[in-house]
Parts: structure tokens; C-alpha cells; sequence
């Protein structure tokens, strides 16, 4: 074995470099445009918008993990989604409100809670290569 080849857990932290940064800003500004319009559609048409919604919030939180290859380009639009609709749960003082207490307002919720859970977890990480790295070989 290779005795100067560190673990990759060793390596200092470093900061994402600009392109990187503004990247998943974007994505968290999509993420947050995302759960704005999902809350709208999940309630308008109720079985196959809030389907619509999950399904656009799961693309855009699997597709940011995909592009960046790492879990924070899953979570920065899931930390947007969850702003977003955090924000309009609450009611205001006109006693006007998003979100109704129907069954499908807590679906939305708590489906894409999960989803975005789901998706960080299955995000691709940055793997070691080269022969020492592997066992048996």
C-alpha cells in the first residue's frame, strides 16, 4: 500500500469554489420556486397535481445531486422547498391561507419531506479511486 495516500475524511474542509456557490444558490432559489408553485398546483388538482408537485420537487432534488455529484446539490434545493413552504403555512391576519386542511395539503407536506430525504440519501459521493483504495486486490 501506498503510505502518502490519505483518507479522504482527513483532507481539510475547504469552501466551494464561485461556480460551485452559485450553483447551488440556484438550486435553492429553484427549490423555493418549486414548493411556491407546488403548494399552488397540489390543491387545484387534487390526485394528479399533488403528484405533479412530488414529482417536480423529487426530479429537481435528484437532478441537482446528479449534476453536482454530491449531496449538496440535493439539499439546497430540498433547504429552498422546505422554506418556501414553511412560509406559507402560516396563516396571516386576514385569516388567509395556502394551504387547507385536507389530507392532500399533508401528503404534500410530509411526501416531500421524505422525498427529499430520500434523494440526499441516494445522492452518487465522491468515491476514492486507484488500487490501494480497494480491498482484495
Amino acid at each position: 500500500m501506498n503510505a502518502d495516500r490519505t483518507s479522504m475524511l482527513a483532507q481539510p474542509i475547504r469552501l466551494p469554489s464561485v461556480a460551485r456557490a452559485a450553483l447551488l444558490l440556484g438550486l435553492f432559489v429553484l427549490g423555493a420556486v418549486v414548493g411556491a408553485a407546488g403548494s399552488l398546483v397540489q390543491a387545484a388538482w387534487f390526485p394528479g397535481g399533488l403528484l405533479l408537485a412530488l414529482a417536480g420537487e423529487a426530479g429537481l432534488c435528484l437532478g441537482g445531486a446528479l449534476a453536482l455529484r454530491s449531496r449538496a446539490g440535493s439539499v439546497a434545493p430540498a433547504g429552498g422547498w422546505l422554506l418556501a413552504v414553511i412560509l406559507l403555512t402560516a396563516s396571516r391576519p386576514e385569516g388567509d391561507f395556502v394551504f387547507a386542511s385536507g389530507g392532500g395539503s399533508y401528503v404534500f407536506l410530509l411526501g416531500g419531506m421524505a422525498a427529499a430525504v430520500m434523494c440526499a440519501t441516494l445522492a452518487p459521493t465522491r468515491q476514492p479511486d486507484g488500487a490501494p483504495v480497494r480491498l482484495g486486490k
